[in-house]
This record gives structure tokens, C-alpha cells and sequence, in this order.
């Protein structure tokens, strides 16, 4: 896209071959003295009473799921343990010299990492900065219940708190650290910079991407960190994301000081088990994970293989690894070899590896190597050592005892989840005390001049104003969009063909002349990755605006729109907000893989907020309404209608307003029948009421439901009640449409008032087939009449065009169409 970068014929013909950066393999010479010298006898001995904490920790899981108790404490835990056991040397290396502002996120064995991150961070924070942080979190619930316990010290406190709020949110309690609505696999503390860990393997991949996305774009302070499995390397939204994060326009198209690679180490735990599959080997192509680096950037991802077993030798790479990243030459792809001792859960016998190959293994355990190195080095002794197990015991039955016990550690009261399903705070900048950086003001940009000279009424003086002369929608795209960049510092905008050629249907033309490229820019074709980064992005405390150029693609970026961008807000209590708007648009005249309308698949999913504006007025303040919450909303848009003006409010303002979500848009008012819709549909249907009050008398209630979820049904039940009647359409394939679910709703909220059932006129449920023949496919005004003529009022003369006929309704679903 950008004209700056030619593509020279001459030069992509050249014949050659190309070099590949060497890729280190367990490099690292250990040296103890030398390491006692750089870090201190106290925290090398810290990293085993870490490794120890975190062996304990695991351990005392499978006691309890394998046994039903834990020194002599019974407790039936019903939920997963996916446990470390044999991992705790990578966890404590890679977290000995990060600090508080260096996030980490996980996977669903992150257990280990989680303890890990959180010691350093004890470590590494002073005693007022502790008891600041668990006295304020979550109001302090889970501090209080460990402060009554004996504690020898500060740290010592935090030590137990960190333990008992991990092991309360694994049991699903109150008191746990995300209110036990996120469990074993997504237990997190921001706090300490443990962001969330993911259920979803490879999940946490262009999340934390996303994350060091926001720590670029708003030069914050510290790295990121992706801690995934090998078995991530084989799904695609891992590759989507380095590959995103290696762009090269981050290093040669932003501007000056903002240029380098993204601050992220893509980190692989390679325990060499993805389940029961060995990924070398059996279910991968590689021999060494490492190797893929080579094939993401010249510089092979810096990519490097750091034997995980050894404390040190992750210390040093971290430390490396880190020092490029805060010189910009990022990412980083790390595999950190490792093992585990047990299953892939409890459960799992691990019948697929030789008991020789585990015996081999643990004979090497790192807990026991680590500890002789130590005792070798006169830093430890059997004496500490056995000490040291029985304060790990000790402080391990104080949190299981606590987290076990419903009277001390309650679970949430059910029905206050759903008042967590939102965070419905108004944020109009998640950057308050910062000036949004712009290239060019408003007053100055060529579009905002150009709009100074459109009529923002799509009618005057009772004729329809010419496309080329009128305010139109995708008008009020960018204007809301352009708003909230000038109000927020952190809202940037990204997907495909953002800049220079003026987004999707030019919604952002005008765009790349106000803002510099770091709020405004391309990214590769990767759905996945583009709402996954945004998720990240969001988690860390700022906004994005991010867009799928049709609605088809959204399959594309199922995992992350279905179970990431809608689920993190109420897993973590909406303790973290979930400021994305996603864009989508709804095709048309494109055929099977570009014209289909799926509204009903996010308003299936909870936690998303879902609209579809359908007139350049509401396009406008609900693209405003959306930009100033702290949720996620899903924006559709048809593109049937960018090119339309306003048709029912007198003008679209040029100040800012908002429309909320929740009420219908009553388009018309009548008496005789409801016409309920959604998106584009709705002209069609004001059409259908034009020749129901000019050909047979009868007048319509329209009603636009604008807003998917939430919706406001009472002015839809008041309409029902007063005409008895009501016919929905969408765009969508009929079956299992937005449309069948209100028809359904209303159905149970108005079925004494109905003369006739409600009647629902959607797409057929084919493919959508070429545009000549569209007609035979999207709802049109014959089919409504058709409709309402056979299935809820006779009209007087009415001659079919189609086959509404409850017989016809039969036949189509007993063969599925």
C-alpha cells in the first residue's frame, strides 16, 4: 500500500539464495561462582525455594485430585489441574529478573508460572508497596482472610496471599484472585503482571501480542511475555501472531521514534506433549521448535533453544533476550525445553510415553539437580533444605485449609454473575492525563473540509438529496471514529487496508492525513491475530477500533471473538475492561463467502454487546456510544448502505451525541400490524408498509432493532399488544436467525395479544448465489406481503408471488433448506 516502498521487477527476479540467522541451541555454560557474584547467594538460593514453592504447590493438586485430600485435609475438587510437576526450573528462570512491568501470559498449565511471577515480584516490591496491593485488591477479601493467620514478615504475608487467592480462584471461590469465575486454566493478578492464562491452546499468542502492542504504541515501560506450549506451533492463530508482531513497517514505515520491533518473547514450554501427541516427531514438522524462527524474519526471530531444566540458563536468556527487546529489535521466539513428570491432568495415565522415558527424565529432576548444585557451592544444606520443605508444607496447608473451607472461602453467589458479564463504565480516555498525538488537526483535515459542505439532511424540501452531495453513513463512521481519536490517546485502529487507502468502504478516508502510523495502520490478512491483538491491547488499558472487512471472515476469528473478546471482563470479575469495537460489514453482491449476515452468532455468545445501525443518524452515536464504553461491542454494517443519507432524523449533528443501546428506532407508526427489523432490511419493509396503507388500508408500526443486545422489548411488547400482530426480517438465513429469537421472546411476552403467531421473513438458507439473482435470495416487500397475507391477515386481492405456506415452512426444513 504505501507508495514509498516500490516493488522493483528487476529485484524480486535476481537469482540467489538466502542466508538464515544460526539458531543457538542450550548455549549456556553453567558457572555458579560467576552467578553468585552477578546475583547474590540469597536469591540464588530463592530460585529453589521458588522451584520448591511451585513442586509443593503442583503435588498438593494431584493429592487432592487423586486421593480427595492433602495432609490430612479432604476436599473433592471437581474442576481441572493441569499440573507442572518437573516444569518449575523454566517458570522461576524466566521470572527471576522480570519486574512488576514485565507481563506475562500462560496457557493452562501455567500454575507454576503464575507462582513464579508473582515471588519475583514479592521480591523485587518494598513491604509498603505489598500491603498497598493486597489491601486494595478486590477490596481486600482475600487479604483478609490471610492477615489473621500467622505470618513472620511482610513478604512472608505476601507469600501466603499469593498462595491462598491462586488456590481460592482454582477452587472457584469468592476470594479468589478473579472472583473464581476464571478457575485453574485462567487464574491471573495483574498486580504482579500475570495477565490472563488461557484455556484455549495457543490462546494467549496474539493476545499478548496485543499487549505489547499497547506497551509500543503508548511507550510503556517492560516486556511481554508469551509462555504457550510446542503444541500452539501447530495452530494458526500462533503464526498469525509472529507474524504480526514482526512487521517489518514497525521498523521501516513508523515514524522515527517509534520505530523497532514489538517488545514480546514468544515463549514455548516444550514439554514435547501436546496431550498424548509427541509433537517432534509425530505431530509437527519440525526437529527443533526453534527452527521456525527461521522462516518468520532475516533474523530468525532471534530465536534460540534454552535448556529449561536448568534454573540459570533460562536466567541468562531472559536477561539476553530482554536486552534486545528494550533495543527494538523484537520479537523474540524462545523454546525452553522442559518435561512433565505427570499426565496432561490427573487423569491421564500418560499410556502414550515409555515409563523409561519419564524414569529418564526424572532422574534429572531439576528441583533435586539444582538443590546439590547449591549444597555444592556451600549455599545450601540438607538442614535448610529439609527447613525449607516444612515452611512449604506449612504455608501450603494454611491455603488449601483456607480455600477449602466454604465458610471462610465462600463461592459467588450464582445470579452475581450475570451482573459481571459487563463492566458498563463510560470511559471517555484511557489516557486522561496524555494529549492524543494527530499529524494534522481537525480544522485542517481535507475530509472534515469536505463535510463542512455536505447537507446533513438526506431530505430537503421533501426530495431525497444526491449521494454525491448528502452526509453520508460511512460520513458518520468516520466522524465518530475521528471524535474519539482526538479524545482518547490510546485508541489506535488496524485491520486491513486502514491506511492510505481509507479503510473498507472508505469509512477512513481522511484518516491517514491526521494520524501518525502508530494510532493508524495495515495489518497482515489475519483475522485471528487482528481481534486477538485487540483483546491484548485492551487487557492492558487501552482502546482499539479494529475491523473484518465482511462478516464472512469473522469464522476466521471465531476462538477469539467467541471465547476472548467476550469472555475475559466477567473471568476476571471486570477487574480488566474490554474496550474493542470490531467492525464488521455485511456483504452483498459478492456471492457465498461475502454476503452473509451472522448477528445471531455473537448475540449467542455472552458478553458481547451486538448492534446494527441501519441510518447514518444512528450509525453515528452508536459508533460514539460504543467508543466511549468499556465493553465489547460487535458494530455491523451493510453495505448496502455507505452510500445512504439520512432519512428520519432532521440532520445528522456535526457536534457529538450518542445513541444508546438497548430501545428500537420506531421508524413509523400505525395500528393494524408490528414490522419488526434489523440492519438493511428495514427499507425494504417501510416499502412493504407503503403498499400495505396504499393497496389495502393498513397501517404499520416499523420498528428498527438497531440495537441486538441488549434490546429493550417493551416498545416492541406495547406495538404487539396493540395490533396483535407482527412479521420480523433480516438479511440472515432465516433459520436460527436474530429475527427467530425475537420472534420467540415475543412469543412468551405478548401471547394473549397475538391474533397469529409471529411470522419471520428471512433469507433462504442456501448460499447466497450471484447478484443477478439476489432478489431470489434477501427478503423483499412481495415476500412480506406474501407473508402476511397467508400466515397473519387475508389482503383483500393479494396475489402470491412466493410460497409462505406453513406447508411449504415443513417441507424446507425436513430437507434442511
Amino acid at each position: 500500500m504505501p507508495k514509498s516502498q516500490i516493488v522493483e521487477p528487476a529485484e524480486e527476479r535476481k537469482a540467489g539464495t538466502l542466508p538464515f540467522a544460526e539458531i543457538p541451541l542450550n548455549q549456556y555454560q553453567q558457572d555458579l561462582a560467576k552467578e553468585k557474584e552477578n546475583y547474590g547467594p540469597e536469591a540464588l538460593v530463592g530460585m529453589y525455594e521458588d522451584m520448591l514453592l511451585i513442586r509443593e504447590f503442583e503435588s498438593m493438586l494431584q493429592s487432592i485430585k487423586t486421593q480427595g485430600s492433602y495432609e490430612g485435609i479432604e476436599y473433592d475438587h471437581k474442576g481441572p489441574a493441569h499440573l507442572s510437576i518437573g516444569q518449575e526450573a523454566s517458570a522461576v528462570g524466566q521470572a527471576f529478573l522480570l519486574d512488576v512491568d514485565d507481563h506475562i501470559l500462560g496457557s493452562h498449565r501455567s500454575h507454576g508460572e503464575i507462582l513464579a511471577k508473582g515471588m519475583s515480584s514479592i521480591r523485587k516490591l518494598d513491604d509498603d508497596s505489598l500491603l498497598n496491593i493486597m489491601e486494595n485488591f478486590l477490596d481486600g477479601d482475600c487479604y483478609r482472610v490471610v492477615e489473621k493467620e500467622e505470618s513472620s514478615c511482610v513478604k512472608d504475608l505476601a507469600r501466603n496471599f499469593l498462595l491462598y487467592g491462586a488456590l481460592a480462584e482454582i477452587f472457584g471461590r469468592s476470594n479468589g484472585f478473579n472472583r473464581g469465575l476464571g478457575g485453574s486454566m485462567h487464574a491471573f493478578f495483574p498486580p504482579f503482571g500475570i495477565l490472563p492464562n488461557n484455556a484455549i491452546v495457543g490462546g494467549s499468542a496474539d493476545i499478548a501480542m496485543g499487549a505489547s502492542l499497547f506497551k509500543k504504541v503508548n511507550r510503556k515501560s517492560g516486556i511481554v511475555i508469551s509462555n504457550i506450549g510446542d503444541a500452539s506451533m501447530g495452530c494458526g492463530p500462533t503464526w498469525e501472531a509472529m507474524n504480526f508482531a514482526s512487521m517489518r513497517q514497525f521498523k521501516e514505515l513508523w515514524e522515527s521514534s517509534m520505530r523497532g520491533g514489538l517488545p514480546i518473547i514468544f515463549n514455548f514450554m516444550n514439554n514435547f506433549y501436546g496431550m498424548g501427541g509427541q509433537t517432534a516427531g509425530e505431530t509437527m514438522a519440525f526437529d527443533c521448535l526453534a527452527r521456525v524462527g527461521a522462516g518468520v524474519n532475516p533474523e530468525s526471530m532471534h530465536a534460540e533453544r534454552v535448556d529449561g531444566y536448568n534454573p540459570l540458563a533460562v536466567v541468562d536468556a531472559i536477561k539476553r533476550k530482554k536486552a534486545l527487546l528494550e533495543s527494538g529489535k523484537g520479537p523474540v521466539l524462545l523454546e525452553t525445553i522442559t518435561y512433565r513428570f505427570s499426565g496432561h491432568s490427573p487423569s491421564d495415565a500418560s499410556s502414550y510415553r515409555l515409563k523409561e522415558e519419564i524414569d529418564a527424565w526424572q532422574a534429572i529432576d531439576p528441583l533435586v539437580a539444582y538443590a546439590q548444585e547449591l549444597i555444592d557451592e556451600g549455599l545450601l544444606t540438607e538442614d535448610a533444605i529439609a527447613e525449607n520443605k516444612a515452611d512449604v508444607t506449612k504455608a501450603m496447608t494454611q491455603a488449601f485449609r483456607l480455600a477449602s473451607d466454604l465458610e471462610v472461602s465462600p463461592r459467588l453467589d450464582s445470579e452475581k454473575i450475570g451482573d459481571l458479564m459487563f463492566s458498563k463504565r463510560k470511559r471517555e480516555s484511557y489516557a486522561p492525563d496524555r494529549e492524543p498525538e494527530l499529524i494534522l488537526p481537525a480544522a485542517e483535515n481535507p475530509r472534515v473540509l469536505a463535510l463542512a459542505k455536505k447537507s446533513r439532511a438526506g431530505i430537503v424540501d421533501g426530495k431525497p438529496v444526491s449521494k454525491n452531495k448528502v452526509f453520508q453513513y460511512r460520513d458518520a463512521i468516520f466522524e465518530a471514529a475521528f471524535h474519539r481519536f482526538q479524545k482518547d490517546p490510546t485508541l489506535v485502529a488496524y485491520g486491513e487496508e486502514n491506511r492510505d487507502w481509507g479503510g473498507a468502504f472508505a469509512c477512513y478516508r481522511g484518516l491517514t492525513e491526521s494520524l501518525p502510523y502508530h494510532r493508524l495502520f495495515n495489518s497482515p490478512i489475519s483475522e485471528a491475530a487482528i481481534v486477538g491483538s485487540a483483546v491484548g491491547y485492551a487487557l492492558e488499558g487501552g482502546r482499539a477500533l479494529v475491523e473484518l472487512m465482511y462478516c464472512d471472515f469473522m469464522g476466521r476469528a471465531g476462538d477469539e471473538i467467541f471465547n476472548q473478546l467476550a469472555k475475559w471482563q466477567s473471568m476476571s470479575a471486570c477487574i480488566l475492561e474490554m474496550p474493542v469495537v470490531l467492525r464488521v460489514s455485511v456483504g452483498s453482491k459478492y456471492g457465498a463467502q461475502h454476503s452473509q449476515d451472522w448477528c445471531a452468532m455473537v448475540s449467542h455468545i455472552p458478553g458481547l454487546q451486538v448492534v446494527f445501525p441501519s441510518t447514518p443518524y444512528d450509525a453515528k452515536g452508536m459508533l460514539n456510544t460504543a467508543l466511549a464504553g468499556s465493553d465489547p461491542v460487535i458494530f455491523f454494517e451493510s453495505q448496502r448502505l455507505y452510500d445512504i443519507g439520512e432519512l428520519f432524523e432532521k440532520e445528522v449533528p456535526a457536534d457529538y451525541y450518542e445513541v444508546p443501546f438497548g430501545p428500537p428506532a420506531q421508524r413509523r407508526t400505525g395500528k393494524d400490524i408490528t414490522l419488526s427489523t434489523v440492519g438493511a432490511t428495514m427499507y425494504r419493509a417501510l416499502e412493504a408498509a407503503d403498499i400495505l396503507e396504499q393497496k389495502y388500508g393498513l397501517t404499520a408500526d416499523v420498528f428498527d432493532c438497531r440495537s441486538i443486545n441488549p434490546l429493550d422489548y417493551d416498545p416492541l411488547i406495547e406495538s404487539v399488544r396493540k395490533t396483535g400482530k407482527v412479521l420480523l426480517s433480516s438479511d440472515a438465513c432465516e433459520r436460527g436467525s436474530v429475527m427467530q429469537d425475537i420472534a420467540s421472546n415475543i412469543s412468551q411476552l405478548a401471547f394473549d395479544d397475538l391474533d397469529a403467531p409471529p411470522v419471520v421473513v428471512g433469507s433462504r438458507n442456501w448460499i447466497t448465489p450471484c447478484a443477478e439473482v439476489e432478489n431470489d435470495f434477501f427478503p423483499q416487500p412481495s415476500w412480506m406481503l406474501d407473508a402476511i397475507h397467508e400466515r397473519i391477515i387475508p389482503l383483500s386481492g393479494h396475489q402470491l408471488s412466493s410460497n409462505p405456506t406453513t406447508g411449504e415452512l415443513v417441507r424446507r426444513q425436513r430437507a434442511g433448506i
